[in-house]
This record gives C-alpha cells, structure tokens and sequence, in this order.
C-alpha cells in the first residue's frame, strides 16, 4: 500500500472522530505555540536590541562611576558605585587622551524637566541632557535640520539648545523652531535644531529630550553632585583594546590612582549593556522551552491515549486488511501516519498562533515583523517526532493482533 493510501486512510479516520482528534490536537497547538511564540518575541527583542545599540556605534565604549548593573537573579545586589566622575576630570580626559579616538562628553542635568514655548507645553517627563560637539554622534543621533553645536559654544555655556522631534512636534505643531525661545525648566533656551525621530531605547527617549551646551548643564544642574558620562568612540574595532588600554591609564592618571589600587571608574563596551541582556534572555529562553516540553509531554500522551483507543474500536477493520493481506509493516505504517497528521494540524496551528503572538508583542515594543524560519521547520520536524513517539506503541500493538482473534472481535 502506497504513503499516499496511507494518508487518506489516516484523514479518513480523523474525520470519523473530530471531536476527539481536534481537542488533541489543540493541546500538541497550545505547546508548540507557547515555544514559538516565546522564542518569537525573544528573537524580535534580539534584532530590536542590537540595532539601537548598532545605532550608537559598534565601535565605542563608555566611562562612568559605575557599571551598568542590569543582572536577572542573585539577590538583586546594585553595583557599589564609585566617585562621581567631575567636570574638570572628563574635560581634562578629552584634552590628554593621545589616540585617533574622538571623545564625547555628557551629563543629564534634569531627567523630569516641563518645556514650554508659549501656551504650549509637554509633560514633566523631558530629560535635559549637556552634551558637547561630538554628543550627538556618540548616541547615534542625528539632526533633521538645523545646526549642532560649536566647540566654542560648549565651552561659552551659551542658551541655546537641541530638541527631539517628540518635544518640536508638542511645541510647535509642525512650525519650524529654529531661533525660536523655550523655556527648559527656568531656563531660557534658543533653538538652534531638531533632531530625527529615533525611538526609545532601554527606557530612554531622544525624541523627549532637550540637549544643551555642556557648560550649561554644568551650571543649571539639579543635582549637587552629577557625574559626566565619557564616551570614546573608536575609528575600527581592531584599534578598540589598545584605546581601552590608553583610556584606562589615563582615567587612573587624572583620578591619582595608585599603582596597587583598582579603578575608581567603569569601563563598559557599547554592546556591553545588549550582551548583558542576551545573557539574561537565555533564562527566558529555558523557561519558554520547558514550558512547551511540558504540554506537548501532556499532548503526547493523550495522542497515545487515543491512538490506543482507535486500536480498539478498529480491531476488526484490521482484522479484515490482515485477511486480504495486509502485512504488519503495512498496519504500522498506517497508524504512525495517522499520528503523525494529528500532530502536524496541531503543529500548524500552534506555529500560526504562536507566530501571531510573538510579533504581536514585538510590534507593542516597536519591533519588526519578523517570520521565524528557522523555528517554523523546527516545531514542524518536532511534531513529527512527538507523533512517531505517541503513535509508535498503538501501531505496534495493532500490527500484532491475531487477525482470526480480529475478525472475532465484537
């Protein structure tokens, strides 16, 4: 007997049992649709992550007082931060690193600031950062129109600004605010430009935020203590060890470390914070497996369960195949398939459900719609497995009834 018979007998007793068949396969559905689903959404989150962090440039690292600090588990414990990183310590590590890096310079000096330009205004959400020349290079930012600031402007603590396009679009409503006066706090600000819509990123949105000459963070800054972030961005990854040598002697030099002491500062790549988390996600990623393991255990043995009893109730048809001279192979071969198919409609249904789901997460978080190959044939070749797994003993057992005993059955 042909696969091809096979499989329409396979249909045919699917068919005769609907209920049955559709509830199973609903199970094997809800399995194989919590794993896609799951690794789905982690994948999107993967392409998501690495693009804003690509965004910032791949080839550069950050200097600041503490490390990042982002951990899943181990008891929640904080980095121990370091001395905050002062103004005079960042300008004089621009001025005294001696390598083909450009070095950028920043500090937030409000994170929950009101901008006002008329009778209009945003929320009390707007960050104002202090960024210098390079700043907006070393965030991946780039300007729609307008200017950016001069070096003499960053030292001058001139009031001029740099908005998102979140904050021109409240203020302005489509008017162009270039040399226009804002109001930044209770501080008067002119714009001098207006960056591209970026998105948010790690909960930070350059859309929503006001950059303003360094100095002049310096001087407004609501915190008595700041500490300014270096970043160093290097022309090629290969330079990138030497330069993070360089930059670490002459941190420690400007901070007066001791030979024998450790740094009083972090060093953090710029993929080091999407690395971090990548790590984090694997955890996800066994908790989303063990999960669909999980059910479709439960899925493989009420697909048994049924397999068994379709071996009952069909005792005498296969009696009567045996009869005409169908051999063993031929009866296990057709009750293997015939599991195999259960799977598999469960199977397709989980992988649309699950695909559905996982993009349907990633489009909330800004993603991209993103179609999972590689977990498509691989919950597929799965349902194969959980089907020949399930369906091996009933085909086993209904290629070794007596065929006289069969056709005595009922």
């Amino acid at each position: 007997m042909t696969y091809f018979e096979n499989v329409r007998l396979a249909v045919q007793s699917i068919k005769s049992n609907r209920l049955r068949t559709m509830l199973t396969a609903m199970i094997i559905a809800i399995g194989i649709s919590a794993l896609v689903g799951i690794l789905t959404t982690l994948d999107a989150v993967k392409r998501s992550m690495t693009e804003a962090f690509s965004s910032m440039g791949a080839n550069s690292f950050t200097i600041r007082n503490r490390g990042t600090g982002l951990k899943i588990g181990g008891g929640g414990k904080r980095p121990k931060p370091f001395k905050s990183i002062r103004y005079e310590e960042a300008i004089a590590f621009k001025e005294r690193l001696n390598t083909p890096a450009s070095v950028a310079v920043s500090v937030y000096a409000s994170r929950g600031a009101t901008v006002k330009y008329d009778t209009e205004k945003t929320n009390p959400n707007i960050a104002i950062q202090g960024i210098d020349e390079n700043g907006l290079a070393s965030q991946g930012m780039n300007l729609s129109y307008g200017r950016n600031f001069s070096t003499t402007e960053v030292i001058s603590a001139n009031n001029l600004c740099i908005i998102g396009s979140e904050v021109s679009e409240s203020l302005f409503n489509g008017e162009s605010p270039i040399d226009k006066i804002i109001n930044a706090g209770n501080t008067r600000l002119k714009v001098i430009g207006v960056l591209e819509s970026k998105g948010s990123s790690m909960g930070f949105s350059g859309d929503r935020a006001v950059y303003i000459p360094l100095l002049k963070a310096k001087l407004i800054n609501s915190d008595a203590n700041p500490s300014y972030t270096i970043t160093v961005m290097v022309p090629t990854n290969e330079m990138m060890d030497n330069v993070i040598g360089e930059a670490t002697s002459t941190m420690r030099n400007i901070r007066k470390v001791k030979i024998a002491e450790p740094n009083n500062f972090e060093i953090a790549k710029s993929d080091a914070v999407a690395q971090t988390l990548f790590e984090n996600l694997a955890f996800i990623v066994i908790g989303g497996i063990a999960i669909g393991g999980i059910t479709l255990t439960g899925a493989s043995i009420g697909l048994m369960n049924i397999m068994l009893v379709s071996v009952t109730e069909r005792t005498r048809e296969i009696g009567i195949r045996k009869a005409i001279g169908a051999n063993p192979a031929v009866i296990r071969r057709q009750f293997l398939i015939e599991a195999v198919v259960i799977c598999l409609m469960g199977g397709a249904m989980g992988i649309i459900f699950g695909i559905g789901i996982g993009n349907l997460i990633s489009l909330q978080m800004d993603g991209k719609f993103i179609i999972p190959w590689v977990f498509i044939f691989g919950g597929l070749a799965l349902c194969v497995l959980v089907g020949v797994l399930s369906g091996y003993y009933p085909a086993r057992k209904a290629s070794k009834l007596d065929p006289v005993e069969a056709l005595r059955y009922e």
